[in-house]
């Protein structure tokens, strides 16, 4: 330490070079600070976009199946080799909550959609009251 104390040029250029050196660490901390916000940021807003089309997909039918009224026929065969066919049709509520699904799905993407913008312009902000308060 004697040396950085001395009044020599090379004292000071050594003084210098160790400020240099802490400002660069500084900035390179906020950096990897700011760096780190952004990642964070963008994962919520992916994992919300991921999370409504999963919802979507497991709540929604399928598009490739084709509409309409599904109806299974259910042949018993008797002891005397006679066979009885019953018609069974799909219950009209499996309509209803295929719908309801896909409105709870919708619902559940808008929340979230919304949900990522307040914090990305919470993000925004924050951003430009940091870059008045560093131009200051």
């Amino acid at each position: 330490m004697e040396l950085l104390e001395s009044d020599d040029p090379k004292a000071h250029l050594l003084r210098k070079a160790q400020e240099q050196k802490e400002a660069l660490n500084g900035e390179v901390k906020l950096l990897s600070d700011k760096t780190e916000k952004v990642i964070k940021t963008a994962l919520v807003v992916g994992g919300a976009l991921a999370a409504t089309y999963l919802i979507y997909r497991l709540l929604s039918d399928n598009g490739s199946k084709k509409k309409g009224k599904k109806i299974k026929v259910v042949r018993n065969v008797t002891a005397d080799d006679e066979a009885e066919e019953e018609v069974v049709r799909e219950s009209p509520f499996s309509g209803i909550i295929n719908k309801l699904g896909v409105v709870l799905a919708t619902q559940a993407s808008a929340f979230l959609l919304s949900l990522a913008k307040e914090k990305i312009g919470e993000y925004m902000e924050k951003r430009e009251e940091q870059k008045d308060a560093d131009h200051l």
